[in-house]
């Protein structure tokens, strides 16, 4: 993990592609999509399954170690319409039950609006961005807004090393701007997308169980 000052606060970057706000016992993760890799297979497309689980159980992990009061989801929280499926409700469904006391917000994001809210069993507050936390605005869509400094996710962005072999290799990151901070996706069944950070942006590269400043030249 890797501390950061973000908007005036301690920020704590996760190898986990989560961010973890300490002064609001927050932990933050964007871009979850759950139930991609079954919205998939019921359009014929052969995927792996197990991803939505790997997703919860991460999840899990990080409750247990970090103990929040509040989970966040930036966005993209189900895939899907067909994210609504029994394999994956009872997964969810099992998983909540693991945490009945921690507080879960939706910040709705573009897929959500095609998937639908979470039903309501799983006590999932679903909200509109921007949703103000401290000096944070938590959004979905990395646009600055005038509540405060934003944390998004929608991006997933990702930054590539040149090694010396003049091999390339991707990696997902955290992109913290002047007014924007985009978080790297968190389900393990997403793309990831090249960013071309400004002059003094800030980029840390996320590469196993580390986090890494690299230089913002995208």
């Amino acid at each position: 993990m890797l501390s950061i000052t973000l908007a005036g606060e301690q920020a704590v970057l996760l190898p986990d592609k989560a961010l973890w706000l300490p002064a609001h016992a927050s932990l933050l993760v964007a871009d979850v999509h759950l139930g991609k890799a079954a919205s998939f297979r019921r359009q014929g497309v052969p995927v792996p399954r197990g991803s939505s689980s790997a997703a919860l159980q991460g999840l899990s992990v990080l409750i247990e170690r970090l103990r929040p009061r509040r989970l966040v989801f930036l966005g993209d929280f189900l895939h899907a319409a067909q994210a609504h499926n029994p394999a994956t409700l009872q997964a969810l469904s099992c998983w909540r039950q693991q945490h009945p006391e921690l507080d879960l917000v939706l910040v709705r994001g573009n897929h959500d609006d095609r998937a639908g809210d979470p039903p309501a069993e799983l006590r999932v507050c679903c909200v509109d961005e921007p949703w103000p936390l401290g000096p944070w605005a938590l959004c979905h869509h990395p646009v600055p807004q005038p509540q405060g400094y934003v944390l998004a996710g929608h991006w997933h962005p990702c930054v590539s090393l040149l090694g010396r072999a003049h091999d390339r290799l991707r990696l997902p990151c955290f992109w913290f701007g002047a007014q924007v901070g985009v978080l790297p996706a968190y389900g393990p069944f997403t793309g990831m997308h090249p960013i071309a950070p400004a002059a003094g942006d800030r980029v840390y590269a996320v590469a196993d169980d580390t986090v890494v400043s690299v230089p913002a030249c995208g």
